[in-house]
């Protein structure tokens, strides 16, 4: 992984977080009138804030994308066998999945309901897809870290959208442009990756190194 492939996964990431906000904030708009962004006025503006808004939620999930590499690639050192690493993030995605649930059972009356069981099913569903989707393309290793990062790196990276005073819309808007970013990062990794571990240069080792363990 070079600069300029680096470079590319970031400026698109961003790309992919403003086009996914905009949308998701459009269909929120036209589903509920008084949806709007920090209560600004005007379908113009308000658009152009929520694309700038993907922007930051874009810059926000490639940050927490190579925090994860990072990770991946200190547990891998300790644990030294990479099915102790995958194991352990297997049972923490499943925590994960029941922390985010009962934390949205907690604020039930500000955010309906119903949202504490459907979000997180939802999101399990997705993410499942996605993973399924990725180890078609590099292999079954890359099950757990995938559904690992789409879940739990997800749901960490939209924690602050779950205050007390936040309503569906608003998590909704937060939670999807991070999901969309984070499942074209790992999607589109091992395709960067494979020019450069076909090459020799050094540069490329040490994130090669995290994915053939089990992202790439």
């Amino acid at each position: 992984m070079n600069l300029r492939k680096w470079f590319f996964l970031f400026w698109t990431t961003m790309a992919v977080g403003a086009v996914s906000t905009g949308v998701t904030g459009s269909i929120l708009a036209w589903t509920d009138p008084t949806f709007d962004l920090k209560g600004l006025e005007g379908a113009g503006f308000n658009a152009g804030m929520m694309a700038l808004t993907g922007l930051l939620f874009g810059a926000f999930a490639h940050m927490g994308f190579f925090a994860y590499l990072t990770l991946n690639y200190i547990a891998l050192s300790i644990f030294r066998r990479s099915y102790l690493w995958t194991t352990l993030q297997a049972y923490t995605t499943i925590f994960g999945i029941f922390l985010f649930g009962y934390r949205l059972y907690e604020n039930r009356e500000a955010l309906n309901g119903w949202i504490f069981w459907v979000l997180p099913v939802i999101i399990t569903i997705a993410a499942w897809g996605v993973a399924v989707v990725k180890t078609k393309q590099t292999n079954k290793n890359a099950l757990f870290p995938t559904l690992f990062l789409l879940i739990v790196g997800t749901m960490l990276e939209a924690w602050p959208s779950l205050s007390d005073d936040n309503n569906v819309q608003a998590l909704i808007f937060m939670i999807v442009p991070l999901f969309a970013c984070n499942a074209y990062q790992i999607l589109m990794l091992h395709k960067l990756l494979k020019p450069a571990e076909a090459g020799s240069g050094g540069s490329a080792k040490p994130v090669a190194c995290v994915n053939r363990r089990g992202l790439d």
